[in-house]
């Protein structure tokens, strides 16, 4: 059994971490969110301890070091901006740290973790469940076997439909989310590069709070794209259903359905992670890069 502490208990992806710590047979030790409604520890670890200070939180951990039940893992389900910090605490913890995407905002803040990865021993995972989605990993099999040369056209839709809460958090302020791109987009701008391959060119057809749209070449796809968090971008007949989310993936004119098979990404992740296959750096940097190129430049 591994001792981990989370970062974020109180946000929205916290209880598929949870989840994940203990459907792998581990242990929460510590927890930390400056807000204190997380009642949902109860359900997975109701012993852990809790904190709504990082002081107190931080020092807790070094005395657990101390007297040998040290923090293995750190899981970090913090807002965005805050997500290099918290890595580099667990990193000097002498800690792994388990990060949700986005890892981080900036393409230079991967190479300064690279430096204390090598600086501490310790290792920087991150979490592209997409990766690990049996549709998604079908496809790259199927375009890994095209002929050489051979280019496929994809059209890729999400709309996720947000209220006005979205842009009076951290989610609206894109110093602090990285904006559409980075904050909804970025784990299908990750499936993207890995199923077909690095970008040839980018072009921009609009971006603004609620929604950004491009055409990207990438090495074996001409891509056009959409992401919206306006619900007045919703398709009639998902409106219809009163639905508040439309996904969809085409391929040749041809649906890859992924919407799917979600339940048990997390854990899946956190076993390739304990295993020693997970996603790293290297593998999130492509679509960090990608994220802020395509960041209108202040």
């Amino acid at each position: 059994m591994v001792n981990f502490a989370l970062i974020g208990a109180a946000g929205y992806i916290a209880p598929r971490h949870l989840q994940a710590i203990k459907d792998t047979g581990n242990n929460l030790v510590a927890a930390l969110d400056k807000f204190d409604s997380v009642g949902i520890i109860d359900s997975y670890f109701p012993k852990a301890d809790f904190f709504t200070e990082f002081e107190r939180f931080d020092r807790h951990i070094d005395k657990l070091k101390r007297i040998g039940q040290k923090i293995e893992y750190v899981s970090i389900c913090s807002p965005n901006y805050l997500h290099d910090s918290h890595i580099r605490f667990a990193l000097r913890h002498h800690a792994d740290a388990i990060c949700e995407k986005p890892l981080v905002l900036n393409p230079w803040n991967v190479d300064a973790l690279e430096e204390i990865e090598k600086e501490t021993g310790n290792r920087v995972f991150t979490i592209l469940q997409l990766r690990l989605h049996p549709n998604i990993i079908q496809l790259k099999k199927e375009i890994d076997a095209l002929p050489a040369g051979k280019v496929v056209d994809v059209d890729l839709n999400y709309i996720t439909s947000r209220g006005k809460w979205y842009h009076h958090s951290w989610k609206g302020d894109e110093l602090k989310s990285g904006g559409i791109a980075t904050n909804i987009g970025i784990h299908f701008f990750d499936m993207l590069l890995w199923v077909f391959g690095g970008v040839k060119d980018l072009q921009m057809k609009s971006y603004d709070l609620d929604s950004a749209s491009g055409y990207l070449e990438l090495q074996k796809a001409r891509v056009n794209w959409r992401l919206s968090i306006n619900e007045n971008h919703l398709p009639e007949e998902a409106k219809a259903k009163g639905k508040r989310t439309f996904r969809s993936l085409t391929m040749n004119g041809k649906e890859i359905e992924f919407s799917d098979g979600f339940t048990e990404l997390h854990t899946n992740s956190y076993k390739e992670i304990l295993a020693g296959r997970g996603f790293g750096l290297a593998d999130a940097r492509p679509s960090i890069e990608l994220a802020h190129q395509i960041r209108p430049k202040k």
